[in-house]
C-alpha cells in the first residue's frame, strides 16, 4: 500500500543506496520516489492470512513466501515495488549480494486500498509484467470479498474473479489453492459487502 509523496527523482543506484538507509519504506517508480503509508487491520490481516496458508501448503518444496519487506526489481525498466506477499521457486535470483532485491517471483499478491487499487492494477500490474518469471498476479480486496487472478498464458493475462467465501483460489503455477475463507479470515464485512 502506498501513497504519494513530495516528487523526488533519483537514478535506480541512487534510490537503491538511500533506500537501504532509510527507516520506512519507498517504491520507485520512473525516477520518483513513492513512500509506503501504515497498512490498516484488514489488509495486515488478510497477507498474514495469505502468507500463512501459502507457507503451509509450500513447506518442505522448493518454494519460498516473503511478506512486503522483500523488494522486487523490474526491467527493463527499472522499478522497485513491495509486494505484499510473493512466491519464488527454485533459487531465488538477487540484483546484488545484499539479498533484499528480488528479481525472479512467480506469484505475486497485492492487497487493494481504495487509495492504491488504481495504481495496482493499472501502472504497478504493467511493471510487473516485465518479469518473465512472473505467472501469477493477484489482486485482494480488503473492503469486500474480491479476489482477481491474473494468470500468464503466452503473452495475454487471463483474469478469473473470486466473489464468494465458498469459492477456492488456485494457483496453478505453484500448485496451491487458497479458500477465500481463509483468505478472509477474521475480516468483519457489512451485510450488503457479502
Amino acid at each position: 500500500m502506498s501513497s504519494a509523496a513530495a516528487k523526488t527523482y533519483l537514478t535506480p543506484e541512487a534510490y537503491l543506496a538511500w533506500e537501504r538507509k532509510s527507516d520506512i519504506k519507498h517504491e520507485y517508480l520512473r525516477g520518483e520516489i513513492i513512500a509506503m503509508s501504515g497498512a490498516s487491520h484488514a489488509h495486515s490481516l488478510i497477507v498474514t492470512n495469505i502468507s500463512g496458508e501459502l507457507y503451509i501448503q509450500l513447506k518442505g518444496g522448493t518454494c519460498e513466501v516473503h511478506t512486503n519487506d522483500i523488494r522486487v526489481r523490474t526491467s527493463p525498466e527499472v522499478s522497485y515495488f513491495y509486494p505484499d506477499v510473493l512466491v519464488v521457486c527454485g533459487e531465488p535470483r538477487f540484483e546484488d549480494n545484499t539479498f533484499d532485491t528480488l528479481l525472479n517471483p512467480i506469484v505475486l499478491v497485492e492487497v487493494l486500498s481504495p487509495s492504491t487499487q488504481a495504481y495496482d492494477r493499472g501502472e504497478k500490474f504493467k511493471h510487473y509484467q516485465q518479469l518473465t518469471s512472473l505467472r501469477e498476479y493477484i489482486l485482494v480486496s480488503q473492503d469486500e470479498v474480491r479476489v482477481e487472478r491474473y494468470r500468464r498464458q503466452g503473452p495475454e493475462w487471463q483474469p478469473t474473479e473470486c466473489r464468494s467465501l465458498e469459492d477456492v483460489l488456485s494457483l496453478t503455477s505453484i500448485d496451491c489453492n487458497l479458500s477465500l475463507d481463509d483468505i478472509y479470515r477474521r475480516i468483519e464485512f457489512h451485510e450488503n459487502q457479502l
